[in-house]
């Protein structure tokens, strides 16, 4: 049973080998000092802390955090030691608070290696303290107990130390400080929960099932012989030639409002949410409009939706324009099948009374039929155009106004594009309409970062307007669109905070992978063959397991030194062409785990061709959101089931748009 301690109070510990386990509501600095019988540290050496992490019988958390574990082993502790304290402090030189009055209390709690609490103790009743020792470990007549002790020192962690006797404790306390500091850069820390948008935003649901959902999956993979790569470089795992080696490292949720369905997964212990979300309702917009005149409908302004920022003012507008669209064309459908409903009753009534078959009056009634439903339509259209005429007028102000990550490539905007300063709250992947409102595209908006793997499919031959392409140009048009999301995302995340990875085994997407591959974008060349698929998905596998048993873990403080947080993106050509049955449940594990913990899938293939698997990779494909490199009509939304005909985000014939904005990120990374 759990001993819940108040200050001053003591309990007996039954076991050598121990866990304390401090919570706080802000990142703090957690350490442990070594004292004799009269509470003197005797050394530096004495202290474990994150530029020391490790003292005998201690180890402590190498940096700051809002939860730490702190080893204990009390029998293999120095034969002089007869205290452990624990010691806790703010961060100094950051933004965050400078004294634990203005934080949530402290808890700590002394756990067995089972897991289970041996003694709790909850730092209530500080204020002015920026750093406090709050456990004291003691042994007393040869057995070990623990204290909760909660004095605090207004002069921090040099004050602290001070008092308990270091005569190097100032010059300890910089050290502390600046191994914190350094830490910083290699931090994996989940920013505040994300919480519900202002009244505008449209919260994200799974839709009706598309139709392309259900299917089978991967034939056999060929030989590990390594291809010459079409690249210029030596493919990875040519004997005799070192693999590259490119760093993998990681952070990753909102799916998109308009979706296939995919499978339900758990949720992570990490939100990799917008950074500066707030946890209250946003502002409304200001009447930026003049007002509209009498009978006129308002002047549309972009922006015109709640939010903190310009930005989410024109991500909940835009949606709100989708729910607009799919709300008032839902009502004209509606209209249209109760007239022809009611047109085919009055006609069955005439048809049903013997004396009105024939003659004049039969015709009348059918006549009569007729022109109502004609004009029930009539006014159904009229309200339909109504409505489409102010969306229309809202999609002319809007477009123009939307910033990099929500344009088109056409829009002037690239043309003034520089590298941003933080990651954007969403991304466009392409345009939505309906057919009786084809003017109007409602840009095509996914949260970042993303949630979901995507799935450029190369194998359907047809396209929404009738057009046939065969299946070697939709190849590289599939190869195209993949390029065009991946320098998307490139460009929208701040220099150094994304990192895209290559696979293409046979090398066939040479061509339209150039533009990443001569700017020098990617963390490495194009995988080739089979030894290239398991290079690369080793390494991010790996990546992945590291990170979540670091956050599981609750030890999301202690990835390695020089560990790269950016997030990682994978794309893969021609699947399943180089993939074993071990590659293929890497990806299909990278595809599962990988979002909530930084390593975000693309894949590029035709489903048939994986048939060979039967129905083994179905999850794999209903896990990915299929996006298509020409107008389908395949997206269902979740709010009247229409189906949206999805157009991708393609760069204009002929741009050199692509190419330029790749270039300045490729800059803007060798400046960093």
């Amino acid at each position: 049973m759990t001993a819940e301690l108040v200050r001053g109070q003591n309990h007996p510990l039954s076991q050598a080998r121990l866990e304390i386990r401090v919570s706080a509501g802000t990142p703090i600095v957690a350490a442990a000092a070594l004292s004799d019988e009269t509470g003197r540290i005797h050394g530096v050496e004495w202290v474990a802390h994150p530029g020391a992490p490790t003292q005998p019988g201690l180890e402590v958390s190498r940096q700051a955090a809002a939860d730490h574990r702190l080893a204990v082993d009390l029998d293999a502790l120095p034969e002089a030691v007869h205290r452990v304290g624990v010691l806790l402090a703010l961060p100094v030189g950051g933004a965050g608070p400078v004294r634990f009055g203005a934080v949530a209390a402290p808890f700590v709690a002394v756990t067995g290696l089972d897991g289970g609490e041996i003694a709790s103790y909850t730092l209530t009743g500080l204020d002015a303290e920026s750093a406090v020792v709050a456990l004291e470990l003691y042994r007393r007549q040869g057995a070990w107990k623990v204290r909760a002790v909660g004095q605090g020192y207004a002069g921090g962690l040099a004050e602290l130390l001070t008092d308990q006797g270091l005569p190097q404790a100032r010059q300890l306390a910089g050290s502390i400080d600046e191994a914190v500091a350094q830490g910083l850069a290699r931090s994996v820390q989940a920013p505040p929960p994300r919480t519900a948008d202002g009244d505008r935003s449209r919260q994200t649901a799974t839709p009706a099932l598309g139709p392309d959902q259900g299917g089978t999956a991967p034939q056999g993979a060929p030989g590990p012989v390594p291809p010459t790569s079409p690249y210029g470089g030596q493919p990875p795992g040519v004997p005799g030639q070192p693999a590259p080696q490119p760093t993998y490292p990681g952070t990753a949720p909102d799916p998109s409002a308009v979706t296939q369905p995919s499978v339900p997964t758990a949720g992570s212990p990490i939100d990799y949410s917008h950074p500066h979300r707030q946890n209250t309702a946003p502002p409304p917009p200001p009447p930026i409009a003049p007002p509209a005149a009498p009978g006129q409908p308002a002047q549309p302004v972009a922006g015109d939706a709640t939010g903190w920022s310009m930005e989410e003012r024109l991500y909940n507008q835009v949606w709100g324009m989708f729910e607009d669209l799919a709300r008032t064309t839902a009502a004209y459908r509606s209209a249209v099948d109760f007239a022809e409903s009611r047109m085919d009753k009055e006609l069955e009534q005439v048809l049903s009374d013997p004396r009105s078959r024939i003659g004049g009056q039969g015709d009348a009634a059918r006549e009569a039929a007729r022109a109502r439903h004609a004009q029930l339509v009539a006014q159904a259209r009229e309200a339909l155009d109504r409505d489409i005429a102010q969306l229309t007028a809202e999609a002319d102000v809007v477009e123009p106004a939307l910033p990099p990550a929500y344009a088109r490539w056409d829009n002037p905007v690239w043309h003034a594009y520089r590298p941003p300063m933080e990651v954007p709250m969403a991304l466009r992947l392409g345009d939505l309409h309906l057919p009786e409102a084809d003017r109007i595209r409602i840009p095509m908006l996914v949260r970042l970062p993303l949630e979901r793997g995507l799935w450029i499919d190369s194998g359907h031959s047809g396209s929404s307007d009738g057009s046939f392409t065969d299946s070697h140009a939709m190849g590289r048009l599939a190869m195209e669109t993949a390029v065009a999301h991946a320098a998307r995302l490139l460009a929208v995340y701040p220099t150094g905070e994304f990192t895209v990875h290559v696979i293409d085994p046979a090398g066939s997407g040479a061509q339209p992978l150039a533009p990443l591959v001569r700017s020098g974008v990617l963390a490495a060349p194009p995988a080739l063959g089979a030894a290239g698929v398991a290079d690369v998905l080793g390494r991010l596998t790996q990546r992945v397991d590291l990170v979540q048993m670091a956050v599981r873990g609750g030890a999301a403080d202690s990835l390695p030194p020089g560990f790269d947080t950016s997030q990682q993106l994978l794309i893969v050509n021609d699947f399943p062409h180089g993939f074993d049955d071990r590659a293929v449940n890497q990806l299909r594990y990278l595809a599962d785990e990988g979002p909530a913990f930084g390593v975000h899938l693309m894949m590029v293939a035709d489903r048939e061709e994986s048939s060979g698997y039967g129905p083994l990779l179905d999850p794999l494909w209903r896990s990915l959101l299929r996006l298509t490199p020409v107008s389908d009509d395949h997206l269902a939304d979740p709010w009247v089931g229409h189906a949206w005909t999805y157009e991708p985000s393609l760069v204009p014939p002929g741009s050199q748009v692509l190419q330029q904005v790749l270039a300045r990120v490729a800059a803007a990374r060798t400046k960093y």
